[in-house]
């Protein structure tokens, strides 16, 4: 058979084309063209003369900011509150899911997925209020019911381990249900005569958990999974900047809340534009990894 041309299946399918018209304006638009902003970690950049009448200056940006203490610092501190997340957030929206869909009274889990998924869409602003209100040392209201009953008050907000348990858990509180509605969704693509057969076999509700629904998931797990550790070197900056203080900076000063104190406030832009290379560079490496090793430890990935 002759082969056709791509000029053919353009014209036979001409309007499915035309509908990634749009999507393909806009990556060009604002994810490639602003990939030119990259040239900015490796010049003098002057505001007011503009990207390209700044004065190359190679890799001194990049000499500057590994020589600085400060900068490791907030570099651990993002692999650390990252790794929490991780290690302990992770896990929890899949426990959610997979107890939820054991659930057979209806409404009640539709009330639960709501309530579970409110959380979401706080802004880390009224969240950060929330947990003043209610962990402040002093003023808390759960340090002061710890008061009434004669224990001391616990500093969640001002002891850099307390601080570390308390942002781990906010986090959970706070992303658990929208990651439990992917794993949801994913359990609703399983084969529901899988679970007819394993109860023929004589299976109970655990065993079908973890002989069907696991293993029906399990893709999406691996993906979430990898995209996670892709993710390592990265971190949003409103959580770490609202919960964090100048009593817990060692743990709560992360890449984020650098560059906005180094890069934007001191208008040292070159420098923000280099740690934001860096925090790429670093997250491509870790999901290329996280990939090949998954790969070859269950022959699943992304790519």
């Amino acid at each position: 058979m002759k082969k056709k041309s791509f000029l053919y299946y353009l014209k036979r399918d001409k309007y499915l084309y035309l509908l990634l018209v749009l999507p393909i304006i806009y990556y060009a638009v604002f994810r490639y063209a602003p990939m030119y902003g990259v040239t900015i970690a490796f010049k003098d950049y002057n505001i007011f003369a503009g990207i390209t009448k700044s004065d190359w200056i190679g890799l001194d940006v990049f000499r500057d900011i590994f020589q600085m203490k400060e900068f490791y610092r907030t570099v651990r501190n993002t692999f650390l509150l990252n790794f929490l997340d991780l290690l302990f957030g992770f896990p929890f929206p899949i426990i959610l899911a997979l107890a939820l869909n054991e659930v057979r009274i209806k409404w009640f889990r539709k009330v639960s997925q709501s309530i579970l998924y409110v959380p979401y869409f706080l802004s880390w602003i009224v969240i950060g209020g929330i947990v003043y209100q209610m962990f402040a040392t002093n003023t808390g209201m759960f340090n002061n019911v710890l008061k009434l009953i004669g224990v001391a008050p616990i500093p969640f907000l001002t002891d850099g381990k307390n601080w570390l348990v308390l942002y781990t858990l906010v986090g959970i509180w706070q992303s658990a249900g929208w990651g439990m509605i992917i794993y949801m969704a994913a359990i609703t693509g399983i084969n529901s005569e899988l679970y007819d057969a394993v109860k023929v076999d004589g299976a109970n509700r655990l065993q079908a958990i973890i002989h069907v629904t696991i293993p029906g998931i399990k893709p999406t797990i691996v993906t979430m999974l990898i995209m996670s550790i892709g993710r390592l070197a990265s971190i949003g900056f409103d959580r770490p900047f609202v919960m964090g203080n100048s009593l817990v900076l060692d743990y709560s000063d992360v890449i984020s809340t650098f560059v906005y104190r180094i890069g934007i406030q001191s208008a040292k832009y070159n420098v923000a534009a280099a740690v934001g290379l860096f925090q790429s560079v670093i997250n491509i490496a870790l999901l290329l990894s996280a990939d090949r090793i998954s790969k070859k430890i269950n022959d699943q990935g992304i790519f």
